[in-house]
């Protein structure tokens, strides 16, 4: 897998003297922005008790953190990381969680560096949703 973190560095370059924040040698860390982490969290409490919780917690965590710190500029920048991850449409991935048992639909703005989370069900749940329109806060299965 291939994660990269984005660095703004100021100083150091022939542009640096547009740069918006002139401190000689200074450089941040730009990580991918994941809105929303509690949908994870919730979906890990509907599965507290099942066998697979302590898995997909793992599985979602790993994810969480990869994605965080990646830095995809297109769609093939994701599929270089997740070889598995399926693209749908100009701006919506769905990655296989713990294997191909649970599915994770998302939105990412590459352009922003942001990752809207959408969906996340197992897989029997993703054939019964449409990928390309579902939103999370409307089509859920809730308990």
């Amino acid at each position: 897998m291939v994660c990269r973190l984005r660095y703004f560095c100021f100083g150091f370059w022939p542009s640096a003297k547009n740069s918006l924040v002139p401190i000689l040698g200074t450089c941040y860390g730009i990580e991918v922005r994941i809105i929303a982490r509690s949908t994870l969290t919730r979906f890990l409490e509907r599965l507290e008790g099942h066998k697979d919780h302590r898995a997909v917690k793992a599985a979602l965590d790993s994810w969480f953190q990869e994605a965080r710190k990646a830095e995809w500029m297109n769609s093939s920048d994701v599929k270089a990381s997740y070889a598995h991850a399926s693209i749908v449409g100009a701006d919506r991935v769905v990655f296989n969680i713990k294997g191909n048992a649970y599915r994770l639909v998302t939105a990412v703005d590459y352009r922003r560096g942001v990752v809207f989370i959408k969906w996340l069900g197992t897989h029997k749940e993703y054939s019964e949703i449409d990928v390309r329109t579902v939103q999370y806060a409307t089509e859920t299965h809730q308990d």
